[in-house]
């Protein structure tokens, strides 16, 4: 059995608030990490982007996108994306914390939004962004029977990791990798507090300072 409250205490802990958020130059992104408890177990929720997008088209992806110049934010950016693609109303996720952000594949500084939603949630993806939106148990991203990782080519840094997860509802299965692989392995960590059973390059007690280096390197190299 896993305790929201429980659950909220942990990431709290790891909130990041403000301290990034005048990150020069790079162009900023948010996404939602949704959470909640489905018979006594944490779950996530996910998209598979369109294959109509320009970019990361037939991706699996959390809610979000780039920060807009009315954003206030990164919470408000990763909540209105978390609206736009999957109708999720923001006034009805209690925000838990900003965690470290990471600069993706593109060169976007990407801030990961830890927040509870409602079990009851019901998504309306909208098709011009999304094609299916499934749910995960948060575990899932600490086993490894569905894991693999290889080390990635010289611009991305450390390994790789991908997931092939059967949704048990509609039958099908989603490749789960990158970036998203990398933040699910991350906040599962620290939600369950407990160890992948595959390797990481990562103290999954605390995280931050393997991420927080990799953040600084790259920007000083811009």
């Amino acid at each position: 059995m896993h305790s929201k409250e429980e659950t909220i205490a942990i990431l709290k802990r790891f909130d990041t608030g403000n301290k990034f958020s005048s990150i020069p130059v790079l162009p900023k992104a948010s996404v939602l990490i949704p959470l909640f408890v489905k018979n006594g177990q944490l779950h996530t929720m996910l998209t598979l982007r369109s294959k109509e997008l320009r970019t990361s088209a037939g991706e699996v992806c959390f809610p979000g996108g780039k920060r807009d110049p009315s954003d206030r934010d990164d919470v408000d950016t990763a909540l209105r994306e978390a609206e736009e693609e999957i109708g999720l109303p923001p006034e009805t996720v209690q925000v838990v914390c900003r965690l470290l952000p990471i600069i993706n594949k593109s060169g976007v500084c990407v801030t990961p939004v830890v927040g509870f939603i409602q079990e009851s949630f019901c998504p309306r993806p909208n098709p011009a962004e999304v094609s299916a939106v499934f749910t995960v148990p948060l575990d899932f991203f600490t086993s490894k029977k569905d894991h693999s990782a290889a080390y990635g080519a010289a611009e991305v840094r450390g390994l790789l990791h991908s997931f092939y997860f059967v949704d048990p509802d509609s039958g099908n299965e989603y490749h789960i990798w990158g970036l998203t692989a990398v933040l699910a392995i991350v906040v599962a960590a620290l939600s369950l507090r407990k160890k992948p059973e595959f390797k990481v390059e990562f103290d999954t007690e605390d995280p931050f300072p393997f991420f927080e280096h990799i953040l600084h390197s790259r920007i000083s190299k811009l």
